[in-house]
């Protein structure tokens, strides 16, 4: 087996943790912040997990100044405070490491980075594979033939491993040590490496690929021209000095042996304890199995609950972008940084696990299944759609399973996407009649009132169904649903589900359509044979999961929310988002006018308080304004990219002491009202029924709170003129029908 060496960068890794909860941080019970400790115990255990490493350190910064430091005292004197939750936070990281096992290596006068790279060149001559775990992008001068940047993703998905010709890609250069020399003439704002000013990333990069490095670039400057070569010789020294401060040191005088990096198996009780005292249930139920309780666990509904006021323009939508986690209808409705389990190890696949699924093509074969439903006191069923819009999708096949490890596909059109119908229509056309014909067949088993129907994520079916004037009807059991009451703060996604509680990893719709990144294939063209085993498995799985989840209901004390509540409302959801709501287009055109003209008079009044035009919209060009020209902080903070924050934080905090920026935020908020609202909603008038149709979701936050979006609905403000403006478009159908506003307060 070949040497697998991982160095965590645990300082990066725990801020990285704590600031993906900074809207909903974790807390215990006792008022404990532990956002970070559990961020960085999800990724640790799940590198363990998926990369199997033989072994593992975690690399620390000390308080002491470093060489750096004396050289050149401003280096990181820019930086914020550490906030006191992610300080107290850093001592109980290295308690759950000393529980792990897992060696903390940190040095008094040294950083991070200079321990990392001090193992990985010793890591090289003992034929390790080395992985430095980091965010960060100092360390690409680091990696080599066989010593990569290994980049978590969230939730451990998405995971970037960068190797030598990804360096070499990114940053133009021929060796990952010149990466060194660019840092040197750009800078690292995040650091306060000061660069040579006016020289930015690509120029850099330009520079080093025609020298080689700084040093051959500061002896032949006679080749620059102009402002270019003017700064590069005046700040000559500045550039040698930031070569210095960027540079990783590799020779830092570390005493160990690599047996004492070895991965070995934790210390189950003290593991045990620190989950308990930190509350972290789900992990210790994933570590220490099913019976495993550490009192009321994650506080996540408040933080949870403010988060969902946040206009979806900043990100506050917890869906604004979907995850198709197994099907295409089927959604993951958590927020993407929300804390998770670990799936259980050595998973099984569909190769692993005896199975019986059958592909149903002909009417002969619809009728003996038909049968078969109608004597079943519940069956689950999984559609599969030509796409993700109800209104329009096309319904191509259904799945439908009673037991484990069966399940049925039906077929019902042969016809693919993209091929010309033969009688001159369009193909979705003809398709969506041939479907209609078969389809009708199943009326009454779906609608049948004494059968459970059960499904994940089964809004979409329903939805779906609805618009080939199908209505399923009769009691339901949504798995989706059912785990959001059950775990609130963990996704939802049936493949993750069938990981954490049936230890089965089902078949991706990567595997049939591609990435979302890429060119995706229509599911009506995926071969019969791979459509019905992928469809029937998802029906399988889902039928698993009814029988993990109806315990844990009761376990937990939620079977009266999700029977008498969560249930009811689901068909409820169906019938308004079918409804739709109708807008009048030509009364918002009239109001994206009125906005127009009155951002124009803002954009007026800004430029002539700042004394020059700028781009208004460019955080760089605002940021350069406010802070460099007019100076309005003394220390403004800056995001990752090095550029100065003008987040609405920042601006609000100003707001009070500068008419500038109080007509800034006076401007972002008429643009949002007109981008979002005045110039998106007749936009989303669907043209098959001349209204805007929504998509609501019961499992979008811990608290529970209904959301919506495509568009969302559910943040149009409405204390302000503007805002009921964009209320009154919402009209009636007719003049003699009046819409009830309701709302509730939340506690």
């Amino acid at each position: 087996m070949s040497k697998r060496l991982f160095l965590l960068d645990g300082m990066a890794l725990v801020y990285r943790a704590h600031f993906a909860f900074i809207s909903r941080p974790i807390v215990t019970s006792a008022g404990v912040n532990t956002s970070a400790l559990f961020g960085f115990t999800n990724t640790l255990l799940d590198i363990l997990k998926t990369q199997q490493p033989t072994h593992l350190a975690v690399a620390f910064d000390t308080p002491e100044p470093t060489a750096r430091h004396v050289e050149f005292p401003a280096y990181k004197a820019q930086r914020e405070e550490m906030p006191e939750d992610l300080a107290e936070a850093i001592p109980n990281v290295k308690r759950l490491c000393a529980a792990m096992n897992i060696p903390v290596l940190e040095l008094p006068g040294y950083e991070a980075d200079d321990i990392v790279g001090t193992l990985v060149r010793q890591a090289e001559a003992e034929d390790f594979e080395s992985y430095m775990v980091t965010p960060d992008k100092d360390f690409a001068q680091l990696v080599a033939e066989r010593t990569f940047i290994f980049k978590p993703g969230k939730q451990g998905s998405d995971v970037e491993i960068l190797k030598l010709p990804d360096v070499r890609a990114k940053w133009g250069v021929e060796r990952a040590e010149q990466v060194i020399d660019i840092l040197g003439l750009w800078g690292d704002a995040s650091d306060n490496i000061p660069g040579v000013p006016g020289i930015g990333e690509k120029t850099a990069a330009k520079l080093i690929a025609q020298f080689g490095s700084i040093e051959e670039l500061l002896a032949n400057t006679d080749q620059l021209k102009g402002k270019q070569k003017e700064k590069v010789e005046e700040h000559r020294e500045q550039a040698l000095l930031s070569k210095r401060l960027a540079t990783i040191n590799c020779a830092v005088p570390l005493s160990f042996k690599w047996q004492d990096l070895a991965v070995s198996e934790p210390d189950a009780p003290a593991l045990r304890e620190l989950f308990i005292e930190f509350e972290f249930n789900s992990l210790g139920r994933r570590m220490f199995g099913e019976d495993f309780k550490a009192g009321r666990g994650f506080e996540t509904a408040s933080a949870a609950a403010g988060a969902a006021q946040k206009p979806a323009s900043e990100g506050g939508d917890p869906l604004a972008a979907e995850n198709a986690d197994s099907d295409e209808s089927s959604t993951d409705e958590t927020d993407s940084d929300s804390p998770q389990p670990v799936p259980a190890p050595n998973l099984k696949t569909i190769a692993d696990v005896p199975h019986e699924y059958q592909l149903v093509r002909t009417a002969a074969e619809r009728r003996k299944l038909l049968a078969q439903l109608k004597k079943l006191p519940a069956f689950c069923f999984d559609t599969e759609t030509t796409g993700l819009d109800p209104k329009t999708a096309v319904v191509i096949g259904i799945a439908f399973s009673w037991a484990p490890h069966q399940g049925v596909y039906v077929q019902l059109t042969d016809r693919r996407v993209a091929e010309d119908d033969l009688f001159g229509k369009d193909e979705s056309v003809a398709m969506r009649e041939e479907v209609l014909k078969v389809l009708a067949e199943f009326r009454d088993v779906l609608a049948a009132p004494e059968v459970t129907k059960i499904g994940h994520n089964l809004k979409f079916d329903l939805s779906v169904l609805h618009w080939h004037g199908i209505d399923v009807a009769g009691p339901l059991f949504d798995t989706m649903l059912a785990h959001s009451l059950v775990e609130p703060e963990q996704r939802h996604g049936m493949d993750f589900l069938s990981e954490v509680y049936l230890g089965y990893t089902p078949v991706s719709i990567k595997a049939l359509i591609g990435d979302k990144k890429g060119a995706q294939e229509n599911m009506a063209n995926v071969p019969i044979q791979q459509l019905a085993e992928y469809a029937a498995e998802d029906a399988d799985v889902t039928w698993q999961l009814h029988g993990k989840l109806v315990p844990l209901l009761v376990e937990r004390g939620q079977e009266r929310v999700f029977y008498d509540l969560e249930m009811p409302l689901l068909p409820v959801l169906v019938a308004m988002e079918a409804e739709g709501v109708r807008i009048d287009a030509a009364a918002l055109s009239e109001f994206s006018a009125q906005l127009e003209k009155q951002m124009a008079t803002l954009e007026a009044r800004v430029h002539q308080l700042a004394g020059d035009g700028f781009n208004l919209n460019s955080p760089k060009q605002l940021g350069e304004v406010l802070f460099d020209k007019l100076k309005l902080l003394e220390k403004p903070k800056k995001t990752r990219t090095g550029q100065y924050s003008t987040d609405e934080q920042t601006l609000q905090s100003l707001a009070a002491d500068h008419e500038i920026v109080r007509a800034l935020l006076e401007y972002r908020t008429v643009s949002k009202l007109k981008s979002t609202y005045a110039d998106a909603l007749p936009q989303a008038i669907s043209p098959k029924t001349g209204r805007v149709h929504t998509t609501y979701h019961q499992a979008a936050t811990a608290t529970g709170r209904l959301a919506s979006n495509n568009p969302n609905l559910q943040n149009i403000p409405i204390r302000t003129e503007e805002g009921r403006k964009v209320r009154a478009a919402f009209v009636s159908r007719a003049k003699d029908w009046v819409l009830l506003s309701a709302d509730y307060s939340q506690i």
